[in-house]
């Protein structure tokens, strides 16, 4: 079925159910509103799961009333991380796997997948000096994802988010089970920097506040729609400039308080479980969930582009335009495309070459 795309998400959410969350933010993550036995069983596999971002995780995923398997991969340590998160009394079941010869029996049966696989970055590292460590991770892994659950959703959370959605895209449509609407950029994080900043700086309520993100995951392509945000506070210009700056940097300025000592491995995992409660709810019937994520697109000229996207049965229901934009955030979206394409070329570029 092939993605439909609308001019504003405002006239397809106007169509939703009253029970339809804010756009771009159904951040109620452990929320039990929809929780009922009679949803069918969700096996979810995390490829990374030893890791900084893995672990947190792991423990989050293993809270998600939707999730009834959990399967923890990565390349050492998984058997330990399994043990302890299967103590906690939540009715996922979790086993751990270690080791590429364990890949395949961690991947079969999964309904959606999450890779945070990869190096972190460090200080000074830009996300593109992750690409070459990185994009030969998300390769192989996505290679298995092909041949063991090609059916799964599959959320990309290693950077670099802009180059490492390509190559899954490059290797499944190799494999012949490219599925447009099933791969995302988890851009989550970028959305919840926007919320919690704006909040901070409008004096509101944080729950209260919903900004859509667009674009792509890295420095400039992140691009916050603050002339979008609910409620509108009217902010200055300057104030807008500011926290645009902030959200775009929100992984450095991270990066640099750890001290050379880590990365945004907490929130991360936060906005991974965030969204992977999304997805899941969609592949439940649950209706009117619209996320923004780093998606196969036509919304620009791009073939990749951040959004909102509404979630549904078979992953993608629909990918939403932009929107009214100001005149900020225009000259905003001209600037992030040269990089945005690069980063896509390159991920596409490596996938075919490697």
């Amino acid at each position: 079925m092939k993605i439909t795309m609308l001019k504003s998400a405002g006239a397809a959410l106007k169509k939703a159910t009253t029970a339809s969350p804010s756009p771009c933010v159904s951040t109620h993550l452990l929320s039990r509103a929809y929780y009922s036995t009679g949803y069918p069983e969700r096996k979810v596999a995390i490829l990374g799961a030893a890791g900084g971002i893995g672990q947190p995780l792991s423990l989050l995923m293993k809270l998600n009333p939707f999730v009834s398997s959990l399967s923890l991969y990565d390349i050492a340590n998984t058997p330990g991380v399994a043990a302890d998160v299967s103590h906690i009394n939540s009715p996922a079941q979790v086993t751990g796997y270690v080791g590429e010869e364990q890949l395949g029996k961690a991947l079969e049966g999964s309904d959606l997948v999450i890779i945070p696989a990869g190096v972190p970055r460090k200080p000074g590292m830009t996300r593109d000096d992750l690409f070459n460590i990185n994009a030969g991770i998300v390769k192989s892994l996505c290679v298995a994802i092909a041949k063991y659950c090609p059916n799964a959703l599959v959320n990309m959370i290693s950077n670099p988010v802009n180059s490492t959605v390509p190559i899954a895209a490059e290797v499944f449509k190799k494999a012949g089970t490219r599925d447009e609407r099933k791969l995302f950029g988890v851009t989550t994080l970028d959305v919840i920097r926007a919320k919690t900043f704006y909040a901070g700086k409008a004096k509101v309520p944080v729950a209260d506040i919903d900004v859509p993100v667009i674009g792509g995951h890295a420095g400039i392509t992140i691009l916050p729609l603050f002339s979008q945000a609910a409620p509108k506070a009217n902010l200055p210009d300057d104030d807008i400039m500011a926290l645009t700056k902030r959200t775009q940097d929100g992984g450095t300025e991270v990066v640099e308080a750890k001290a050379g000592k880590g990365s945004a491995t907490l929130s991360m995992a936060y906005a991974g479980a965030v969204f992977a409660d999304a997805c899941i709810k969609g592949l439940n019937g649950v209706p009117a969930i619209v996320e923004c994520s780093f998606v196969e697109s036509s919304v620009t000229e791009l073939p990749f582009f951040a959004s909102q996207v509404k979630l549904g049965k078979d992953g993608v229901e629909q990918v939403f335009g932009l929107g009214p934009l100001s005149e900020f955030e225009k000259q905003g979206l001209e600037n992030l495309k040269p990089e945005l394409k690069a980063s896509i070329q390159k991920g596409i570029k490596f996938a075919n070459q490697n």
